[in-house]
């Protein structure tokens, strides 16, 4: 005989068997028992929440001859028909594949028969969002005016793309996501049935892992099942049949992440790809560790949200100490971009480690959280005493600034740096702009924290562009300037002479300009001679 996966093999044949949904069957019970059934639903649900197995249930217990408590009774001639696929009461439709005006005026004819046998003739549509106008135009008619002895049962998982003249005319029942915990009680007891023995911790990986689908859950555990043929099944059999990362790795990980050690993440991850690991589900699950983390970190008594081991919540106790609420939602966002970037990427891992560098080196961004990742960096580098290294320029005459022995420089003349000196300052900016000090209570390195600097027309000229009509007018009173020359000599150890001029964009989104030198801006205005006059 042929193998029968778990999920046929476990259907429901009854009310009381569907997990999840007791506000629906509650519902459709009381009317069967009280014969208040109506003539159109619509089952709306994500995947495997049992759309389809209620009404299956629903076309049976209408047309049974000794309902029990709203249920079928399963033994008269009309449910074991059903049962059997052989009775022309409950018609089962598929939309996908017939949903045109055809199929639609098909049933139109066929409903104009009363049943030879039984009480309704029960039209079940699957994925019914799937039909087209003409056929949901050709359908509206008989929803109407339904004969007495017809029910139609419509499921789908877009209602969204059902038109509303058929939405109104319908029961509507909407299916939710099964818990991790309904998911988990109904595979243990199915492995009772089965005598199979399972890991606790497994069962509750693959509940999971299904989303909310008990079919989903039944398929995964099948799979892990086949592999181990014949075993007890383990949590570490669940994680390699399902190519999952253990939490411990994840954790391994992102202490990685926060010590910036972008070598070791890239090991890591190399170690992953060579065990086979899915990537996809690698990044998904690292994002819901760091979600899970954030959550730990923010609420109080959150261990039953988060659904976790107990030594997870240790582990993530441990590193909520350890990095900043805004360093981790920069995380958690780096790690979402990539989740919908990779799902259809024929280079994820390159797409990975890029991500992985971007966490380490929070420099290769201008975002503010990337802002506050490196300054929370610099404190611990200041806290444990290690400096930054200076970059040194050569001078006109070949020769280099020198270094004390207390560590600070011997300050020289001012040399006009050639075009390549001043490029390689703008290229650093943003480090000179985490040095600026404050001025007159405003702090200069916020003000400029988003600008950018670039090489003007003069070799010496540097252009700080990007910044707000506030910060252009503040760098211009405050003598900034001078301010950020000295934050140049502080670097890269050399004591430069540089034109520093300040580029803005006001509200109407003119460009204007001004120098250290100009306290006045110009304005430059493009004027499109097409326009008429006024």
């Amino acid at each position: 005989m042929s193998y029968t996966a778990l999920y046929r093999k476990f259907r429901p044949d009854n009310f009381e068997d569907v997990k999840g949904q007791e506000h629906i069957v509650t519902t459709l019970k009381n009317q069967i028992k009280h014969n208040r059934i109506g003539h159109a639903y619509l089952f709306c649900g994500t995947r495997g929440t049992g759309k389809t197995t209620v009404a299956k249930i629903l076309g049976r217990a209408v047309n049974c001859e000794n309902p029990v408590d709203g249920n079928p009774c399963g033994e008269c001639r009309s449910c074991k028909a059903i049962a059997a696929g052989n009775s022309m009461n409950l018609i089962e439709i598929d939309a996908a594949s017939n949903n045109g005006v055809d199929n639609i005026r098909e049933i139109r004819e066929e409903v104009q028969y009363s049943p030879a046998e039984g009480k309704y003739k029960v039209y079940i549509i699957d994925e019914v969002h799937m039909l087209s106008i003409g056929a949901f135009n050709a359908l509206l008619k008989t929803l109407e005016e339904p004969p007495a002895y017809v029910i139609f049962i419509l499921a789908t998982t877009e209602a969204h793309k059902i038109p509303i003249t058929i939405l109104s005319r319908c029961q509507r029942y909407d299916f939710k996501r099964i818990t991790i915990e309904t998911i988990a009680a109904r595979l243990t007891n199915l492995m009772e049935i089965e005598h199979v023995h399972v890991e606790e911790r497994a069962i509750r990986y693959v509940a999971k892992a299904a989303d909310g689908s008990l079919r989903d859950a039944l398929s995964l555990l099948d799979q892990c099942l086949a592999f181990y043929m014949g075993q007890d099944l383990t949590y570490d059999n669940v994680l390699e049949v399902l190519g999952a990362v253990d939490a411990e790795v994840f954790s391994d990980f992102l202490r990685k992440v926060i010590s910036g050690d972008t070598t070791g993440c890239i090991y890591k991850l190399e170690e992953l790809v060579l065990s086979g690991r899915d990537l996809n589900q690698m990044v998904v699950d690292f994002t819901w560790y760091m979600r899970n983390l954030l959550l730990v970190k923010t609420s109080q008594d959150i261990e039953d949200v988060i659904d976790v081991s107990t030594d997870t919540i240790e582990l993530l106790r441990q590193e909520a100490a350890m990095v900043d609420v805004e360093v981790l939602m920069r995380y958690i966002r780096i790690f979402s971009e990539l989740s919908g970037q990779i799902r259809y990427s024929a280079q994820k891992r390159i797409l990975i480690e890029m991500a992985l560098i971007k966490l380490t080196n929070p420099s290769m961004e201008s975002n503010l959280d990337s802002l506050i990742d490196r300054i929370g960096q610099l404190e611990k580098k200041v806290e444990q005493g290690i400096g930054v290294n200076p970059v040194q320029f050569a001078d006109k005459s070949g020769g280099r600034n020198k270094e004390s022995s207390q560590g600070e420089y011997i300050r020289t003349q001012p040399i006009r740096p050639t075009q390549e000196e001043t490029k390689q300052i703008a290229g650093k900016w943003r480090d000179i702009v985490l040095t600026l000090p404050d001025l007159h209570r405003s702090d200069v390195g916020m003000m400029l924290a988003g600008t950018k600097a670039d090489v003007g027309m003069g070799d010496n000229e540097l252009v700080i562009m990007n910044c707000t009509e506030l910060a252009a007018d503040f760098c211009n009173t405050e003598n900034v300037s001078e301010a950020i020359l000295d934050a140049v000599e502080k670097i890269y150890g050399k004591k430069v002479e540089l034109d520093i001029k300040f580029m803005s964009v006001n509200d109407s989104g003119e460009s204007f300009g001004f120098t250290k030198s100009q306290p006045e801006f110009t304005m430059e205005v493009e004027i499109d001679d097409s326009e008429e006059d006024y």
